[in-house]
């Protein structure tokens, strides 16, 4: 109890005045007097702003006691009532005493109002007004040392000031002994490393107490964060760290070490926290910042902060939490450096050095996008966190006895997970805080199964600070929402009023929550709150999203969402929900359950709902395509949930290939990833680049077996890096591939890594690209080569390697047997190895190579490609070279190029190359060789067996020798290479080469050089290609060459390109034609200096064309080089004067063999082309003359004409818009023909016509002249028409494209009656614009003439129908489009009145589809002739008929139409009008037609009268009822109708059957069409009932008609009377085996049967074999039709054992055939006489092809579509078709024929001279297949087309081999070109 004098006191003192609470407040005091210390942490915690120094101590503890409620209770009534329920919750308080207390204090009741806080709490905090420097400097003042001395003074305590207070805050961090928390607070510094070039410059001071040692210059050592290399400017320091990781520790602990006196460099330290920062709403001045808001001077502020001016080097200034910034700043500042401004801009000022210019700066921050303000020189430090040692260590302080300290540094060490967290210090202390109240009571290991993840570890806290045995359910979800509520509108500060007071309390008790003073302006502080670390209100907010009833699924769910870390460029500050989701994912965990039933006071069903949720959630987001940033978070999310089909789902969802860029990386990430790879089946590739890495990231990946390839690529990357992976790498067994680029590793990080990598056999590609290693280190890792089986290739580019370790790594290229090629080319080194399991296996998969023992050596004798480009090596380096090369292995390839071999050096090389086995090339380019030692290399390798080319540019420093395979090798390799199906264009095939290609191009030879160098030739062993372009050789040297040439045997190919030669000198070489036998080709291009001379080279224009490979093997394959090939002459590019041109023709006459001459220059005058007309008949080997890319005179037309008088060898004249001329002649034994003249495009007008015409009429036998695209217009053809009778054309006359009208095609009209000789006449004056007219040899009776779009006026009418009455035995007029109306076409048929016979008049116009069969009926009836035949169809808009001279009155129609007609209605008139006109008529046509019944009864009338009607065609129409009874009607009264065709009108089945009542009677009628008609039951029946009277039946179709087999049995035995029968079509019915037996019966019946369709049926084999029983029985049958029926090969059997005779064209498409009835098919047909067409599509005839031994003579076509044939199949196929001459189509698309059939097919083309077309779309035929077909084509083949769509070729390559030869066609659509009309 207390004294009576205490207790008077007490009574007397303010609080219990106010409370009126006497004996309550004794009892507070009491029990408060019994634990001084908890009392002083409370004030100390509910009041941080208040100074509880030594002034406040009074030396009687119950006054001390009072005083401090006294300060409590004047913070407010929240603060008090906060401190009370602290009381209740953490004192030992009687119940009766703590409900006294609540009763009266805890809930507000009772406590008179006090002042707010900050209104009295601060009486001296009003703001100091912004510091100005003062205009006039100390100096000026009358006492400069005692000013300068008293501002020393004021700073100096100012000072000490700042010193004393930081003490203070940090004298004792560690909570009283009372409080939960009263843990050792032991500081260990983690892992910091620098992340750009900014490494201190001064590490000599030492490491502060307690760091740990520092690892490969890596770790950062505390002092060497402020030792930067910036010695002027600004000085900014940025500390990056992921959460948790210690950044705010590590800033106080600094502000804590100054305070101590270890950082002395420092004067002043002032430690800024930008969460406090933000809730400054106003603008700063820095000494407003320095002054109010952090210390205030005790006097002379100003003098103070200019002291801080002056001495900025010595001052550091710290800001936590730079990712916490509210605002961004602009990175650009108009504003002054001394002007007020947000605290972000100061902070901006201060980096850049405008404000404390030399100052300090030090900021911290998560990784992330960093504020715009930041300078880019700033230095950046990562903060990794702890490694193993820092782990133990932290233990080992945390616990402080020493078997604590063992267990919990065990129980870390036995759980992987629980280390891996610990990694993080905040997660670290949280382990050993629940460590510590788990060890005493539990076993060895149990932390496995309690702490497994990072949330537990969260949970297990909670649960150990909380009161044994209870769980204060309300206060953690109060918490929580307060986390919440913070979290999501970005508050991590709470004032007081923010958190309920029984909440606070509890936060405070267990130490959750810690306060602080905060300044929200100048003169206004107050209280502020928070979590002790921003993970722990995650924590706690993921708490109440969780257990709190108010959040449903939908809310919770979308709280799982996955951050990225790669911050958006418009977002500059990092969000605060770093480990929400991941704490959401933790505590949906079935083991957090329990804990969340409890605190949600819920069942665990209700709670299992909520985890479902969250899992479901993650589930969809694995689903995604998520970026690096964002799998890591989901990795950690699903680990956290311990579900094991969770975490299996999202590791198969990965994507194979994962990268990561360019953001930070821990151990916990890597620990989270490898975690969820161990649930995955497939391998997967990991690629880090760009990613700041934590040293010891790799060994989280220890153990990982699905990681196939790993690299890493990071200049962050060091030794200790290094280090970690090596102790992984064993590990991982099924890394593939390894990759370490661009790092910091040195000697120290290589050996630890060549001691792991013999440690994992399976690696097969290994990079250390980009490491800067030094020799030691390069030759080190090469040793590793023999210790990896599966090693392919090792990569050590951009390495410092010498020459002396160079030659160390080719002998290591040479001596290990697995080495396949080696390349060091300036920044690259790389080796290429081949295992030798591959040797092993190809050895056993060559039988070839088997049973004998130098075979298997020589198989297992591996080829090396040696690449050692740009370094530097020279003469004696390459004889050590040598030395290595002769005792390796065979070698692919030796490049040496860019080095200083010079002339000793190359020719060493060249000497020793044929002891060196090289079988592909060896480049010694670019090492300064001379033209003396071109001659030295040359002589050296002269004779080399296997030299396959040499070529030498001096000028362009190319030295580059190519070697063939030796010989048995080359044997081996043609064995191998069996004919390819598919070759492409990306790998050509270049076939082996016997002798020497010599390519000496510009290395300035002259012609003093040319005998050195042939005699150094003539060693060569047939030397094949010689090449001496671009050398200065002249006229001289190519007259001493072509001496010379002979002695060097027999070239392909000779290039005297760019020697600077004249026409001198193409004379003597073209001497060189009668000397040299291999010489077959001379171009000369005299501008360019193209000078080639060559032996036969076929694809010299797809080679020139650069696109496709020359294909010799192939060529030969196909046997191409039996033709006779012509000697060509090609001379371009020149001035051909009269006397080069007789020179050049007089040396031509002694060239043997064909000849062709190709001549181009740009003018050629008329006396040089009569002198090169002249020289012509003196050369008699001559077939081609082309005179290309020159200007002609509009007289070289009448020139070139008059050359087929003067040289009756020539047989074509092709003059093309005066540029081009081309002249074809005969060979001396060609038998003599027609000629052919083109003069096209050469501005021919009037003046032209006569002399051509007079010149063209000396020709005796002229067939074809193209006078098109000239300027003759009406005048001129006029002229020509009248001179056309003197010209012997036999043939075709095209005039089109010469401005011709209307006048012309009139004059044209005219002249047909004086041109006997004329056949065919063809006008379009549309946009064809042709004009074709055709001739006979002799006088032609039949005449044709069509015109189109001639857009005939009226007045044209008259005149056209006068002309054609002139012209005699015209027969048929065609107008198309001309403007012929209504009205004209009435005029025209009026007028047209021909001397006698027949005239077909047909005539298209669009009004004739609208018209209507009555009017056009109308247009007939004006005819002035008898209209004999009529056909209309108003689709097609036509009108046809035929018309008889003279007219001529039938007396039987005369009769009928007086006994018929009422003479007094139009109807009537128009009827006596066509019985008139139409009284002979023999035809009537109606299709497509819409018959009204007005036209009907015209018809109706029209037919009674025609009593010569044999043929009538109704099809296609629509007939109304009525019209239809009127038609039958009329047809039922033509009694001598021969053929009726009803096929495909638009008639029901009633409609049907009226029309087949017009049958009765029709006892003559002899063709019969109803197809497409439905003939039901009733309508067949009246249909045989007619049939047996049609005695004189000879075709009847009833395609498409629904006849089954019932009604086919009623039609066999209607036909037995048709004996006359021939043809029989009754395709696309329902007939099956019933109907078809029915049918078989019949059909010997039918003698005269030549053609039977029956097509689409249900026929099958039963059917099928009955019909091929019967049909050798039809003696004369030629078409048998039976496809889309299921025959089988029954049937085919069936019809191959009797064939008829007769047989013309077989149809059996889609007939189920196979292999054997295809082949008994293929061997009846064999040898049959008559047939010309085959169709066998769509049948599985793989490997039973039909094929000929005999050949059949007529066959015109063969379809073989879509029926599996194969080239092995082909190719008996394709030697048949030259069996076959007059095969015109063969379709073989929608096969398997590749390249093998299309050279099959390219060997037979030329030798088709009938074939058309070539239909090979989708099949396997590659690039070189279809250049095969090109080459068939060019032999001389008249095929139009071969189609080629979809098979496998590119498009670029398909384009170029059309764009050579047209022929070709690779569209989808069909592009064959129309053959103009008659010819």
């Amino acid at each position: 109890m207390m004294n009576q004098e205490a207790r008077a006191g007490l009574l007397m003192d303010p609080i219990s005045l106010q409370l009126g609470t006497e004996n309550l407040c004794g009892y507070l005091v009491s029990l408060l007097s019994k634990d001084p210390e908890w009392l002083s942490a409370k004030v100390k915690f509910f009041l941080p702003n208040v100074d509880l120094g030594s002034g406040d101590q009074s030396p009687d503890p119950t006054q001390r006691v009072i005083q401090q409620l006294n300060k409590l209770h004047t913070q407010g009534q929240t603060t008090w009532q906060e401190f009370i329920h602290c009381v209740c919750m953490e004192l030992d308080v009687p119940l009766e005493l703590e409900v006294l207390l609540l009763s009266t204090w805890g809930h507000g009741d009772g406590f008179p109002r006090q002042p707010e806080v900050g209104e009295e709490s601060q009486p001296d905090s009003q703001l100091h007004p912004g510091l100005k420097r003062p205009h006039q400097s100390c100096g000026s003042s009358p006492r400069p040392k005692q000013c300068k001395k008293q501002q020393q003074e004021l700073a100096k305590r100012y000072l000490q000031l700042l010193r004393t207070s930081a003490q203070q805050r940090y004298a004792d961090r560690t909570p009283g002994p009372g409080q939960p928390l009263a843990f050792p607070q032991a500081y260990i510094p983690p892992i910091l490393q620098w992340s750009r070039a900014s490494a201190p410059f001064d590490t000599q001071e030492g490491a502060i107490t307690g760091d740990p040692k520092a690892e490969d210059g890596t770790d950062v050592n505390i002092r060497d964060l402020f030792n930067t290399k910036a010695n002027r400017g600004p000085r900014v320091t940025v500390l990056l760290g992921k959460a948790g990781m210690g950044k705010t520790t590590l800033a106080h602990w600094l502000c804590q070490k100054w305070a101590d006196g270890q950082l002395d460099r420092f004067q002043a330290l002032f430690l800024f926290e930008f969460r406090q920062l933000n809730l400054i709403t106003g603008f700063l001045t820095l000494p407003q910042l320095l002054f109010d808001l952090y210390l205030r001077p005790e006097a002379g502020p100003e003098a103070v902060f200019q002291y801080l001016e002056e001495n900025a080097n010595g001052i550091l200034l710290i800001f936590d939490g730079l990712d916490e910034v509210f605002h961004p700043c602009s990175s650009k500042e108009t504003a002054g450096p001394e002007d007020p401004a947000s605290a972000l801009t100061l902070f901006s000022r201060l980096c850049r050095g405008t404000l404390l210019p030399g100052c300090w700066v030090m900021a911290t921050s998560r990784p992330g996008k960093l504020p715009a303000c930041l300078p880019t020189e700033a230095a950046t430090v990562h903060m990794w966190g702890f490694d193993g040692p820092r782990v133990e260590e932290y233990v080992s302080r945390f616990f402080s006895d020493q078997p604590s300290q063992e267990a919990a540094v065990a129980e870390l060490r036995t759980n992987r997970r629980l280390w891996s967290m610990c990694a993080v210090p905040a997660l670290c202390r949280v382990a050993c805080l629940c460590l510590y109240r788990l060890l005493p009571g539990s076993s060895p290991g149990q932390s496995a199964a309690l702490l497994p993840t990072m949330t537990q570890n969260y949970v297990q806290m909670v649960l150990t600070l909380s009161p044994r045995g209870f769980l204060p359910a309300e206060s953690l979800l109060g918490l929580g929402e307060v986390a919440l509520r913070g979290l999501e509108t970005g508050k991590v500060i709470f004032s007081a009023g923010d958190i309920p007071p029984p909440v606070m309390a509890f936060g405070a008790a267990l130490g959750l929550m810690t306060s602080f003073c905060v300044c929200t302006g100048p003169g206004h502080q107050e209280t502020g709150y928070a979590f002790t670390h921003l993970s722990l209100q995650e924590f706690f907010a993921a708490l109440h999203l969780m257990a709190s009833p108010q959040v449903d699924k939908d809310t919770l769910s979308q709280h799982v969402t996955l951050t990225s870390r790669w911050v958006q460029r418009t977002k500059a500050r990092l969000g605060l929900l770093d480990h929400l989701p991941t704490f959401l994912a933790g505590l949906a965990s079935c083991a957090c359950r329990p804990f969340l039933s409890l605190l949600a006071q819920q069942d665990e069903a209700w709670v299992g709902t909520k985890q479902a949720a969250v899992v479901q959630a993650l589930r969809k987001l694995a689903t995604r395509r998520l970026t690096g940033p964002k799998v890591v978070e989901l990795c950690h999310c699903v680990g956290e949930t311990q579900a094991p089909e969770l975490a299996g789902f999202t590791a198969q969802s990965l994507p194979h290939q994962m990268p990561f860029h360019n953001f930070l990386l821990t151990y916990a990430d890597l620990a989270a990833l490898t975690n969820i790879l161990g649930h995955r089946d497939a391998p997967i590739h990991l690629d880090f680049e760009g990613c700041p890495l934590e040293p010891r990231c790799p060994e989280a990946l220890a153990g990982c077996g699905q990681v196939e390839n790993l690299s890493f690529k990071s200049r962050k990357c060091g030794d200790a890096f290094a280090e970690a992976l090596s102790r992984s790498l064993p590990t991982m067994g099924s890394l593939k591939k390894l990759g370490l680029a661009g790092s910091k590793i040195t000697a120290q990080g290589i050996s630890h890594l060549v001691q792991a990598l013999p440690l994992c056999p399976q690696l097969e590609e290994i990079s250390f690209r980009d490491n800067q290693l030094k020799d030691w280190e390069v030759l080190n890792v090469v040793e590793v080569l023999p210790c990896l089986p599966r090693l392919r290739k090792l990569e050590l580019s951009l390495s410092n390697v010498s020459a002396s370790t160079l030659l160390s790594l080719t002998n290591v290229a040479v001596t290990c047997p697995t080495v396949r090629m080696l390349q060091v080319r300036k920044a690259d080194l790389i080796f290429l190895v081949s295992p030798p399991t591959e040797t092993a296996t190809e050895l056993q998969g060559d039988p070839d190579l088997q049973g004998n023992a130098n075979q298997r050596k020589e198989a297992q004798r591996r080829s090396l490609a040696l690449r050692l480009q740009k370094c530097q090596l020279g003469v004696r380096d390459v004889e050590v070279l040598i030395a290595q090369l002769r005792e390796g292995p065979h070698l692919d390839e030796v490049d040496l190029s860019g080095n200083r071999l010079e002339d000793e050096g190359c020719q060493l090389m060249a000497e020793a190359a044929p002891q060196l086995h090289i079988a592909g090339k060896l480049d010694l380019s670019s090492n300064g060789l001379s033209l003396a030692g071109v001659c030295r290399v040359l002589s050296a390798v002269s004779t080399c067996r296997t030299l396959a080319e040499f070529h030498v540019s001096l000028l362009h420093k190319t030295v580059v020798l190519k070697f063939a395979p030796e010989p048995e090798e080359q044997e081996v390799t043609q064995k191998r290479a069996a004919f390819p199906d598919s070759l492409t264009f990306q790998t050509p095939y270049d076939p082996p080469l016997c002798a020497p290609r010599i390519r000496l191009t510009h290395c300035a030879l002259q012609a003093q050089h040319l005998e050195h160098l042939c005699k150094a030739l003539g060693g060569s062993c047939c030397l094949c290609h010689l090449d001496l372009s671009g050398n200065a050789l002249g006229d001289k040297g190519a007259a001493l060459l072509a001496q010379l040439l002979p002695g060097l045997g027999a070239l392909q190919s000779l290039n005297l390109s760019e020697n600077g030669l004249s026409l001198d000198a193409v004379f003597s070489l073209t001497q060189c034609f009668s000397t040299l036998p291999w010489l077959l080709h001379l171009d000369f291009r005299s501008e360019s200096q193209r000078v080639i001379l060559r032996g036969d080279g076929r694809d010299r224009d797809l080679l020139a064309a650069g696109s496709l490979p020359g294909f010799q093997a192939g060529v030969q394959f196909l046997g191409f080089g039996q033709r006779l090939i012509s000697r060509s002459f090609c001379l371009r590019e020149c001035q051909l004067e009269p006397l080069s041109l007789s020179r050049l023709c007089e040396t031509l006459e002694k060239c043997p063999g064909p000849l062709e001459v190709k001549l181009s220059c740009n003018v050629l005058s008329d006396q040089s082309l009569e002198t090169l007309l002249h020289h012509l008949p003196r050369l008699p080997e001559l077939r081609l003359l082309q005179l290309t890319q020159m200007e002609l005179s509009p007289r070289s037309p009448l020139l070139l004409a008059d050359i087929f008088s003067l040289c009756p060898r020539v047989q074509k004249v092709d003059l093309r818009s005066l540029h081009h001329a081309t002249l074809h002649f005969r060979s001396s034994e060609e038998q003599e023909g027609g000629c052919c003249g083109r003069f096209t495009g050469c501005g021919l007008s009037q003046e032209h016509v006569e002399p051509l015409c007079w010149l063209l009429s000396k020709c005796e036998d002229l067939s074809q002249l193209d006078l098109s695209a000239n300027l003759l217009g009406d005048a001129g053809l006029r002229c020509l028409l009248e001179c056309l009778p003197q010209v012997p054309i036999s043939g075709s006359l095209d005039l089109s494209h010469n401005g011709i009208s209307q006048e012309s095609v009139l004059c044209l009209v005219e002249t047909l009656p004086s041109c006997p000789r004329v056949r065919e006449a063809s006008v379009n004056l549309g946009s064809k614009q042709s004009f074709w007219i055709h001739f006979s040899r002799q006088e032609e009776a039949r005449k044709t003439l069509r015109l189109s779009e001639c857009s005939f006026e009226p007045e044209h009418v008259p005149r056209l129908a006068t002309g054609l009455s002139q012209a005699l035995w015209l027969t048929e007029l065609t107008l198309t489009q001309c403007f012929v109306g209504l009205e004209q076409l009435t005029i025209l048929l009026g007028l047209l009145k021909c001397p006698e016979g027949l005239l077909t008049l047909r005539v298209e116009e669009p009004w004739m589809g609208k018209a209507g069969v009555l009017t056009l009926l109308e247009v007939c009836a004006q005819a002035s002739g008898n209209v004999t035949e009529i056909s209309i169809s108003e689709t097609q808009q036509q009108l046809c008929i035929q018309l008889e001279f003279p007219h001529q009155e039938n007396p039987e129609a005369v009769a009928l139409r007086l006994a018929h007609c009422d003479l007094g209605t139009h109807h009537s008139l128009l009827a006596r009008q066509l019985m008139e006109t139409c009284a002979r008529l023999r035809q009537l046509s109606l299709s497509q037609v819409n018959l009204c019944e007005a036209s009907a009864l015209l018809l109706q009338s029209l037919l009674l009268s025609l009593s010569e009607l044999k043929n009538f065609r109704l099809t296609s129409s629509c007939v109304s009822s009525n019209g239809l009874a009127h038609l039958t009607s009329g047809l039922s009264h033509c009694h001598h109708l021969e053929e009726l065709d009803l096929s495909n009108n638009q008639l029901g089945e009633e409609g049907t059957k009226v029309l087949t009542r017009a049958l009765e009677g029709k006892c003559w009628l002899k063709r019969l069409d109803l197809s497409h008609l439905p003939l039901g039951g009733s309508t067949l029946a009246a249909l045989t009932q007619g049939l047996s009277h049609m005695t004189l039946l000879q075709s009847l179709r009833l395609s498409r008609s629904d006849i089954g087999d019932v009604g086919c049995c009623h039609l066999s035995k209607a036909l037995r009377a048709a004996t006359s029968l021939e043809e029989l079509g009754l395709s696309h019915n329902q007939i099956g085996d019933t109907g078809a037996q029915n049918l078989a019966a019949v059909l010997p019946g039918l003698p005269e049967l030549r053609k039977i369709d029956l097509s689409a049926n249900g026929i099958g084999p039963a059917g099928g074999a009955r019909l091929a029983e019967c049909l050798p029985l039809c003696r004369r049958l030629e078409e048998l039709m039976l496809g889309c029926n299921a025959l089988g090969d029954p049937t085919a059997l069936g019809l191959a054992r009797g064939l008829p005779r007769h047989l013309r064209v077989l149809h059996l498409p889609s007939s189920h055939l196979g292999p054997e009835g295809a082949l008994s098919l293929g061997q009846a047909l064999d040898g049959c006489p008559h047939v010309e067409e085959i169709r066998l599509a769509e049948n599985n005839l793989a490997g039973g092809v039909p094929h000929f031994r005999l050949g059949l003579p007529l066959l015109r076509q063969i379809d073989l579509v879509s029926c599996e044939i194969d080239n092995q199949t082909a190719k008996p196929l394709t030697a048949s078709f030259v069996l076959c001459p007059a095969l015109e189509e063969i379709m073989l698309s929608w096969n398997l024929l590749g390249d093998e059939a299309a050279a099959e097919l390219a060997r037979v083309l030329p030798r088709m001279g009938r074939l058309k077309r070539v239909d090979l779309e989708k099949n396997r035929i590659t690039a070189y297949g279809a250049w095969l077909l090109a080459e068939g084509l060019a032999q001389g083949s008249g095929i139009q087309v071969i189609r080629l769509w979809n098979n496998p070729i590119p498009p670029d390559t398909a384009q170029r081999l059309q764009s050579q030869e047209p022929r070709l066609d690779f569209a989808f659509f069909d592009n064959q070109p129309q053959v103009p009309q008659g010819t």
